[in-house]
């Protein structure tokens, strides 16, 4: 039987289902290599980071299926994802991921926009006649 390790990373109104199982280091995003998914070396060093500060980089497959949101926000989301996963396959990594901020949930969201106002802070021009 494979061993398969499942979590799921949320980012802004991002959700990501990842699962990781033993392999050689292929990572695939909504059936498509990562490198094509985001073509943004910045976005793919930080979907990677997990598993280069664990030393896991050639020895997991990662399968990820990502849904809402933005390239930014569901590369955040996969990011905390692959380090939940991580710390289900080896708890002895939660110290280090916790260290680096990997398993923090970025819970910040768009402020909604409110009545009587140009946007969620911004108000109208004022005049005073």
């Amino acid at each position: 039987m494979i061993e398969e390790y499942r979590a799921i990373g949320r980012r802004k109104t991002s959700v990501a289902q990842v699962r990781m199982m033993l392999g050689k280091g292929k990572v695939e995003v909504n059936e498509k290599p990562l490198k094509t998914y985001f073509n943004m070396e910045n976005l793919i060093r930080l979907v990677e980071r997990p598993l280069l500060d664990t030393n896991n980089m050639g020895k997991y497959d990662v399968i990820v299926r990502v849904k809402g949101g933005g390239v930014a926000g569901q590369a955040g989301a996969i990011r905390h994802g692959i380090a939940r996963a991580l710390v289900r396959a080896d708890i002895n990594l939660r110290g280090r991921l916790k260290e680096e901020g990997h398993l923090t949930r970025d819970d910040r969201k768009k402020e909604r926009k409110k009545y009587g106002r140009a946007g969620a802070r911004k108000r109208f021009q004022f005049s005073k006649r």
